[in-house]
């Protein structure tokens, strides 16, 4: 669940309850209208070398690109006039290919520039580094260009816009022309990689260029990819949970997916490699996600012999060999990966040839509990659920305890997604945070999960201490609603969203009546907090008499809510789902303060998106156009229902 760093040590954390310009330099101007366009000023070359000595790039070249760039960015979006200035920023790109690869601002500047570049000019600079691919592929900078030129293909391979271009480009000089296809640039670095395979794959830089290539092949882009930032890689990035990672689909030719198939064979002939070494595994680990989604029945081919070569290790002293694995820093993101892209029937004897009766021991490991989430986010049918809830249910306080509430929030929300066990994992819950006896107790839940975090503090000291009353448990459960809502965290804001989603959130929603509007007001500007309310107005679960209840004690915030960066986006996901009386409710309210709605950042977007001069000044203009908006909304719900 990418819920916290995989380390024991939980030094200051706390669980309260159970547990990224400037215009471009003269010269660099348009043309006038039927002049004849120059090419660009070639950069000063005196300092080229041969490729394999890692050309400098000199100052004057870096200048030029440097302003090139910015000239193309203040450019008109298309136009022969921008095409012609492609062209020819492009071709002296081609002469300085490594160079520019090799250099940290001037990788970050061919980036950019890939992304403006058309078919023929990027296969051009994309031939011209090929002779240099274990250079580029293995620097720190190179790395990065050599990805970005990768995903362009969603761009240019097998769209319509190539095959014009290529019409276009015809009266070209056949010379300037690259001699191979974007196709089979593709397919000759794939061979090259694919013939030093362990090497790429292991090398630090060398294998981001391998994952990109097995997404690119496989006509998939992760989102962890998509989402990446240009230049320096982020360490962030290889931490991205696979669970997020939905990919975005493009057309590619079948002698991709061939290539794809050839490249993950190459992982059975060095298995051992890729569960053990941190770098490597990496490449699997992308390798299963693209399979699964494009080949699946080789990614389940793949999956087999991953479990089937641990299986044949030495055995472990609690039982399957599988279980050292799950302890293990770099194997266990492995099988987190495996957990996650099984079908359901394999996961199903997977649990019971191996995990079964040892559920709980790998819930307390402060590794092999993150395989466990992911198990637990892989489950989808009764059958599996049932089993490992009754095993997991008994331990669920010393789980939270022990500093690992990610077991605790994937349990919820696999009783959320399978729509079983819900009532038996509330209670668990609420006896966990000591707040289920009496029942006037219950009111203070929302509060309490709000704030869950990690600790390792003992269960039945931890609401005193995060607290800090003096008191025992049970007293303070009962003070908590009337207490201000203390710092809501992405842990609990997940978890009361899971339960805002379950067939009868009565409880949470009783709970989230009882806040005040102040605290229901912290509850909107937090950021993790704000997604509680957005779980309340978009959960089916939730009637809408159940909603305008808690709703209605954020009367009096309105104002407040939209000055907020948080606050206002929820206030304008209130306004859209609200009825018309509802909607002169707090357009009156924001009116008695609309000069200051109009100076806020945030208030002027509201104020805007509320028409709020209108009603201000045109009251029943504004009620006739919130009408028709009313009556189209209700339209629109009609057909959807059908």
């Amino acid at each position: 669940m990418g819920l916290g760093p995989r380390s024991p040590h939980k030094v200051g954390r706390r669980f309260p309850a159970g547990g990224k310009r400037g215009r471009g330099a003269k010269g660099l101007g348009r043309p006038l209208p039927g002049s004849k366009r120059q090419p660009w000023p070639p950069p000063d070359r005196r300092s080229e070398q041969p490729p394999d000595s890692h050309p400098h790039l000199s100052p004057e070249a870096l200048g030029y690109f440097r302003r090139a760039l910015s000239a193309l960015k203040e450019a008109p979006e298309t136009g022969e006039e921008r095409d012609l200035m492609v062209h020819n920023i492009m071709k002296e790109v081609e002469t300085q290919a490594l160079a520019l690869s090799t250099n940290r601002t001037g990788s970050e500047m061919l980036q950019e520039l890939l992304g403006f570049s058309p078919l023929k000019p990027l296969c051009r600079v994309w031939a011209a580094l090929r002779s240099n691919l274990r250079t580029v592929a293995c620097h720190r900078c190179g790395v990065h260009v050599l990805q970005s030129a990768l995903l362009q293909l969603p761009r240019l391979l097998g769209s319509a816009a190539e095959e014009e271009e290529e019409e276009e480009q015809e009266g070209e000089d056949g010379k300037d022309g690259p001699t191979e296809t974007l196709e089979e640039l593709v397919l000759g670095l794939a061979a090259e990689v694919c013939d030093d395979f362990l090497f790429y794959c292991g090398d630090t830089h060398g294998s981001f260029v391998v994952r990109t290539l097995l997404q690119v092949l496989g006509g998939t882009i992760l989102e962890s990819e998509r989402a990446r930032p240009r230049g320096s890689q982020s360490s962030e990035a290889q931490k991205a949970p696979a669970r997020e990672c939905k990919p975005a689909d493009f057309e590619v030719p079948e002698t991709f997916l061939n290539r794809l198939q050839d490249l993950t064979s190459s992982f059975l002939k060095d298995i051992a490699v890729f569960i053990t070494d941190k770098i490597s595994s990496f490449c699997l680990q992308v390798a299963l996600q693209v399979l699964h989604h494009k080949l699946p029945e080789f990614c389940a081919y793949l999956c087999n012999a991953v479990i089937g070569y641990l299986s044949t290790r030495s055995s472990s002293v609690d039982g399957s060999p599988l279980l050292l694995f799950l302890r293990d820093q770099t194997s266990s993101r492995l099988l987190e990966q495996v957990l996650l892209v099984l079908e359901p029937p394999r996961l199903q004897s997977l649990f019971e040839e191996h995990l079964q009766g040892q559920l709980q021991t790998l819930a307390a490991h402060p590794i092999a509990n993150f395989p466990l989430q992911r198990l637990l986010d892989a489950v989808t049918t009764p059958e599996l659920l049932s089993p490992v809830f009754e095993e997991l249910s008994p331990v669920l306080e010393a789980v939270l305890a022990q500093g690992h509430p990610g077991v605790v929030i994937a349990l919820v929300g696999a009783c959320r997604r399978v729509g079983a066990c819900q009532a038996k994992v509330l209670q668990l819950l609420l006896e966990a945070f000591h707040c289920a006896e009496p029942s006037s107790r219950q009111v203070a839940c929302v509060p309490l999960f709000a704030t869950l975090m990690e600790g390792a503090v003992p269960a039945e000291h931890q609401v005193a201490v995060f607290w800090g009353w003096a008191h025992p448990p049970g007293l303070l459960v009962e003070m908590a609603a009337a207490r201000a809502l203390g710092d809501v965290t992405v842990l609990g804001s997940l978890l009361l969203q899971h339960l805002l989603h379950f067939s009868t959130p009565g409880l949470v929603l009783r709970s989230l009546g009882a806040l005040t509007g102040p605290q229901l007001l912290v509850l909107a500007q937090s950021p993790a907090g704000s997604h509680v309310l957005d779980a309340i107005l978009t959960s089916p679960s939730v009637t809408r008499k159940q909603r305008r209840r808690v709703l209605q004690n954020l009367k009096g915030q309105y104002v407040a809510l939209a000055c907020s960066r948080h606050g206002s986006r929820v206030l304008d996901a209130i306004w859209s789902g609200a009825a018309l009386g509802a909607r002169k409710e707090i357009a009156a309210e924001l009116g008695e303060q609309n000069q200051q709605l109009i100076r806020d950042p945030f208030g002027h977007h509201v104020a805007r998106n509320v028409a709020l001069t209108t009603f201000l000044k045109r009251r029943e203009a504004w009620e006739q156009q919130q009408g028709a908006v009313a009556k189209r909304r209700r339209a629109l719900n009609s057909i959807l229902e059908d």
